[in-house]
């Protein structure tokens, strides 16, 4: 396991982190043991949030009682003072813990959504309250606009930032990258598979592996999960799969999207993972999980080249940020309805 320093923080971290999110949808003892197992490995960087279920009670429940092992991260996604501050005080109590290594103010896309959180009644503020009385040691940030975090961070209000990093979304390479180098902030890439868009998983996590970044936070429900994740990091990368890799990131990350979730779809088609996952479709294919979004939304995805309204203006254009051409590429998505089971 390779462990650098938190940028400022100071803390020795493992570069592959423990995502909690999806704890609260396998049993109560697989999760235990999944978490056990992580520490045991040593993975001692967790990553959960308020709004993830009961994943903090899992957390608490599961390993508390080695507290001094692990670097604990959690997440609010309230904007006001009131709200955010009743929010961190119940995540201690859940998590069996006295103080939150890392508190982040969680899911931040548009500029008034920063503009709520930093306001005098916002939820920094409570944030840094929190981190006056001893029950918060740090303040990060989490967002899917690497553009606008690049923005935001230039006050050196925050200590790090959690952002995509994968082979379909390499785009917080550009800037935020950089400057959280330039910053010393801690540097957090989430989302190594897109969701379960991206295979194979151990190309996939080494591409943010790969690139320089502190910690790589991976979904995992299961041991057997974890010892994949840990074995797929254990060599470092070379210059020459490096440059397949950075290769392969510029094919898949043709698509352009980040994921902001701007657009609204009229037939509540879920456009980001339409569009990030297109090139994935071609190149490799899609895992189980993908294939089952795919499936489950498919009459949605078939009606968008039949819906009256966009067919001559797309509602959903107008709102991207990046001008893409998203009815478009969801209407090329049914194409992957009529290939057979061996293409899929």
């Amino acid at each position: 396991m390779r462990y650098t320093i938190f940028g400022k923080t100071g803390y020795r971290v493992s570069s592959l982190g423990f995502g909690a999110m999806n704890l609260p949808g396998v049993p109560f003892e697989q999760a235990r043991a999944a978490l056990n197992y992580a520490l045991d490995e040593g993975i001692n960087y967790i990553d959960t949030a308020a709004g993830y279920r009961n994943s903090e009670e899992i957390i608490g429940e599961s390993i508390s009682h080695r507290r001094s092992e692990y670097f604990l991260a959690t997440k609010t996604n309230k904007r006001d003072y009131a709200s955010a501050k009743e929010e961190m005080e119940r995540s201690l109590i859940r998590m069996k813990t006295d103080v939150i290594d890392l508190m982040q103010i969680h899911y931040v896309n548009k500029v008034q959504e920063f503009k709520a959180a930093m306001e005098e009644d916002g939820a920094y503020r409570a944030a840094l309250e929190m981190k006056e009385k001893g029950y918060i040691r740090h303040i990060g940030i989490t967002g899917h606009r690497p553009d606008l975090l690049t923005r935001w961070i230039r006050k050196e209000q925050f200590d790090q930032v959690l952002f995509h990093l994968n082979l379909a979304q390499p785009f917080a390479l550009d800037e935020l990258i950089p400057e959280l180098t330039r910053l010393n902030m801690g540097k957090v890439a989430m989302k190594p598979l897109s969701g379960g868009f991206i295979k194979p998983v151990d190309k996939a996590i080494r591409y943010p592996f790969s690139q320089d970044v502190h910690v790589i936070i991976s979904g995992m429900v299961s041991v057997e999960e974890v010892r994949e994740n840990i074995a797929a990091m254990r060599e470092e990368v070379g210059a020459a799969e490096r440059t397949e890799l950075e290769a392969l990131a510029l094919q898949l990350g043709a698509h352009n999207c980040r994921r902001c979730n701007y657009c609204s779809c009229p037939v509540e088609i879920a456009i980001p993972d339409i569009m990030i996952s297109s090139q994935i479709r071609s190149t490799f294919g899609l895992l189980p999980k993908g294939d089952g979004f795919y499936q489950k939304n498919k009459d949605k995805i078939l009606s968008c080249a039949d819906h009256d309204p966009c067919k001559e203006k797309p509602i959903c254009e107008p709102m991207c940020p990046y001008d893409l051409p998203m009815r478009r590429v969801v209407m090329e998505a049914s194409n992957y309805y009529a290939a057979s089971p061996e293409v899929r």
